[in-house]
């Protein structure tokens, strides 16, 4: 976390729990807290990528990067990466990559992941930051599994007053249809409903510790369950893009990861 005193807040009355800083948009930050865990010595059991941002008005970190890739998919990758041996000293333990229904918003443009040549546009970087949570735990997994490291991605659902909108207007919280350039819907909010906290962390935890899971990994799930491969023109809410699990654009987008962060996985 990067504010050390809501993290107490959040977290006070809860036995065991120990805290840490990290600005996962900030390399030096990200290999500090890995270096810190590491000397202990202890193996990592599970691994929740949940920190993000959504929806921000264009700003970069200190290397250029757009901040929604930056802190939702790569500060995650290199934090992953570092971490990576204690995760393979547990011997089955699972990485979970939390990404949103909102990578339908679009895919990763591995030519452009910066907007530094097309037009900013805040929902498309989020919805590519969110695709590359999914394309991560793909990718992930499929190398990790020879190591009994599992990885997963998860929609938690719609969840109000957690912060992750404080850059949205009044407006543009809640469910709202997405439309494309000549302002045809092409979603369908109908059955979309807000969760409580609880009720948001359930897929998450799930993941991280279900039986039920015992033996799969890469796949992304969404109200406790694993989610069903949609058309890419679906109108529903639910279920996941063709994108989001193409192995292909998993490669290209680990492949531009590694040459961003300057970090490679050793497994």
């Amino acid at each position: 976390m990067r504010n050390i005193e809501k993290g107490q807040a959040a977290l006070s009355g809860i036995p065991g729990v120990e805290l840490d800083t990290m600005d996962l948009m900030d390399p030096a930050s990200v290999d500090s807290f890995a270096e810190r865990f590491l000397a202990t010595g202890r193996p990592l059991h599970i691994l929740i990528n949940s920190a993000g941002i959504m929806a921000t008005p264009l700003r970069r970190d200190a290397r250029g990067y757009e901040s929604q890739f930056s802190t939702n998919h790569l500060g995650h990758f290199q934090l992953t990466a570092r971490l990576w041996p204690a995760l393979e000293q547990e011997n089955g333990a699972r990485v979970v990559a939390v990404s949103s229904r909102g990578h339908r918003l679009g895919s990763v443009d591995l030519d452009d992941p910066n907007f530094e040549h097309r037009e900013y546009d805040k929902w498309k970087a989020y919805g590519q930051s969110k695709s590359a949570n999914i394309l991560f735990a793909l990718e992930l997994d499929k190398r990790g599994k020879s190591r009994s490291v599992r990885a997963f991605s998860v929609h938690p659902g719609l969840i109000p007053d957690t912060g992750l909108g404080r850059d949205l207007t009044a407006e543009e919280i809640g469910p709202r249809p997405v439309k494309d350039e000549q302002g045809r819907s092409l979603t369908n909010e109908q059955n979309a409903h807000f969760k409580t906290i609880e009720q948001g962390a359930a897929t998450s935890v799930w993941c991280a510790v279900s039986t039920q899971l015992d033996g799969l990994g890469g796949v992304y799930c969404e109200d406790v369950d694993i989610a069903k491969a949609v058309p890419a023109d679906s109108l529903e809410p639910s279920g996941v893009r063709p994108w989001a699990i193409d192995p292909e654009l998993a490669v290209g987008l680990w492949t531009l990861s590694e040459k961003y962060t300057g970090v490679q996985f050793v497994i």
